[in-house]
């Protein structure tokens, strides 16, 4: 097992107790009757993986279980089989073209999930393979989201283009993309707001900007990232539901899973709406984001080693 799972472990810890000591009480019995069933479907939800996932997993247990003897290890490979089921077709890389020059990647969530560090932890993997990076700080409602952005490009040595607090964050991008076009950069990360005054300006605000990236690059962005935190639980499959209403999300980067015992989000997500996910954040550091893999994912959510 590679060191970020092997830490991807310890990072869905609270997630994995929660799920693993409720198999325990329930599977008391050697046989698989109704009861249990309700009671591990009960289970499923209360780790937040959702009733559409959590029905789809137990309606498949029932057929292969029902009256039949079971141990607890079986219990967890057959439920580990079937989240991976379910969250493999999610498992899909962020793929930068090399024909996008500069790649722009429009970041979007609410303030708070993580979306600014999000970028400078891209950025780090990124720069590895040297790669020519440059941010615009479009979050220019708060200057703490600035500031932050401002943090991670000295730490990452990447250049960044900002504008006076409170300027139009569609004309800053505009701006900002024609300056990476000429500087010859291969990746644009723009940050955004998380939160106007309600959803109608958050989505005309985000409409704006791809309105405005367009006219410098037509077939910008390339992609939309939606950065989730998983503590949010239901809320971030909201989320996910409200920003896919505004514009057009290629792909997730989920976080804090470390701090969560809601890791099993991920199979409601991937149950509801099946938008790819490319990254997991389990920790602070800038190393503790890596590529999400379903099968070790849905292992290490059973305590599978």
């Amino acid at each position: 097992m590679s060191n970020f799972f092997a830490r991807l472990g310890l990072g869905l810890k609270k997630s994995s107790n929660k799920i693993s000591g409720g198999l325990s009480g329930i599977f008391t019995k050697k046989k698989v009757d109704a009861q249990t069933l309700e009671e591990l479907e009960e289970l499923l939800i209360s780790a937040d993986l959702g009733v559409k996932a959590s029905t789809g997993i137990i309606n498949g247990f029932a057929k292969r279980r029902l009256d039949k003897d079971i141990s607890l290890p079986e219990i967890k490979e057959e439920l580990a089989a079937d989240i991976e089921t379910i969250l493999t077709p999610c498992q899909q890389p962020l793929i930068i073209s090399p024909q996008n020059k500069p790649f722009v990647i429009l970041m979007v969530g609410v303030n708070g999930a993580g979306k600014t560090t999000t970028i400078g932890k891209l950025t780090a993997r990124l720069k590895k393979e040297s790669k020519q990076i440059s941010y615009i700080a479009a979050d220019t409602f708060r200057a703490a989201a600035v500031e932050q952005l401002e943090i991670w490009g000295q730490r990452n040595k990447v250049r960044i283009f900002k504008g006076t607090p409170g300027c139009d964050s569609a004309g800053l991008c505009y701006d900002g993309l024609q300056q990476a076009v000429k500087a010859g950069d291969d990746i644009v990360f723009i940050d955004t707001a998380g939160r106007l005054q309600n959803k109608s300006d958050l989505m005309a605000e985000l409409q704006k900007i791809i309105r405005v990236i367009k006219k410098v690059m037509p077939d910008a962005p390339h992609a939309v990232l939606l950065t989730i935190d998983a503590t949010a639980g239901q809320n971030a499959l909201d989320q996910v539901k409200t920003f896919k209403s505004m514009v057009e999300v290629t792909g997730l980067v989920v976080t804090k899973l470390d701090g969560s015992a809601k890791g099993g989000i991920l199979a409601a997500i991937a149950a509801e709406t099946a938008v790819p996910v490319h990254y997991v954040g389990v920790g602070e550091t800038i190393d503790d984001l890596d590529e999400f893999n379903a099968r070790d994912f849905a292992r290490n959510l059973l305590e599978i080693k």
